[in-house]
């Protein structure tokens, strides 16, 4: 699992997939979507000890929470049940993001569930949940992890620090999901900078758990530091299969194959009558450029001109 990257990859994630033509994602519902696999989970999972990797990431378990179907799942109720194609795409690019950064760990994740189980992971750093919620963040932070959330905060800054300013909130963010900002700042009276504030609270959140958590490591737990390939060494990590690399591959394709032609089957029938039957967000024009009265008059919030 990952402590802080979920929380840097929202921004990079809505940065990237924000193009012209395209339906903008929510970020909000991006943020849902990375957060939502562990929301269903982590509470189980600390308690299950030494079964908690099977818990997590393994069936039968919860591991299905970490698995494409999962986001697609959700997506599709989403916007069967609002309409909203950014909060349908937002979520999907959320949680599968979730899932793929979650495959560095020892554990894997079951990324074609049902139709594999097999785990698929790189092995990066250890999965060590069975040592509980201080244990398995102590561990976390004395291997690869550490450098591998520092990496995804470093990627944001470089590659998408716009996404923190201002204007690209004002001309971007609100936009794409005016009813969500707009009830925050109509039912809950918020200001622009309050609805600033949490919009880039997510990175803060990030930043702080990490700089948090490693302190904790180094000072209260006194953990060693060993960042080194599938670390560290003093914890044993979770291995949910005894399976070749051939065959781990092999399984993989096969799930990957049949998740897709599953995938397509379901767009014929009946996802692809949903998505035209959404609807983007009132504030977009149909350039993609926002709607500076649309956006104003709903938010309180008046994007920049053009």
């Amino acid at each position: 699992m990952s402590w802080a990257a979920h929380e840097f990859e929202n921004y990079l994630l809505q940065k990237e997939f924000t193009r012209d033509g395209w339906t903008k994602p929510s970020f909000l519902a991006i943020v849902l979507g990375t957060f939502g696999p562990d929301l269903f989970t982590k509470i189980f999972v600390y308690g299950a000890r030494e079964n908690a990797a099977q818990v997590h990431r393994a069936w039968p378990g919860l591991g299905f929470s970490h698995s494409f179907v999962f986001g697609v799942f959700f997506g599709v109720l989403i916007l069967w049940l609002t309409k909203s194609k950014s909060w349908a795409i937002g979520v999907v690019i959320g949680q599968w993001a979730h899932v793929l950064t979650d495959m560095g760990d020892s554990a894997g994740v079951m990324v074609f569930f049902p139709f594999s189980i097999e785990p698929a992971t790189i092995g990066l750093w250890t999965h060590s949940a069975q040592e509980g919620r201080y244990g398995d963040a102590a561990a976390y932070y004395s291997g690869p992890a550490a450098f591998w959330d520092l990496g995804w905060m470093l990627v944001t800054l470089l590659f998408a620090w716009r996404a923190l300013t201002q204007r690209y909130f004002r001309d971007v963010i609100v936009p794409a999901d005016p009813r969500a900002w707009g009830w925050l700042h109509g039912r809950l009276h918020l200001p622009e900078n309050a609805l600033l504030m949490i919009y880039r609270g997510i990175f803060f959140y990030g930043l702080g758990r990490m700089i948090t958590w490693f302190l904790y490591a180094r000072f209260d737990a006194k953990t060693p530091f060993q960042p080194v390939w599938g670390g560290p060494e003093y914890v044993e990590g979770a291995d949910l299969s005894d399976a070749s690399f051939v065959e781990v591959c092999i399984r993989t394709a096969i799930g990957g194959v049949l998740f897709f032609g599953f995938m397509y089957i379901c767009w014929r029938l009946f996802i692809k009558r949903l998505w035209d039957l959404g609807v983007d967000p009132p504030s977009m024009r149909p350039d993609g450029a926002a709607d500076r009265n649309a956006v104003a008059s709903g938010t309180g919030i008046t994007p920049s001109e053009a």
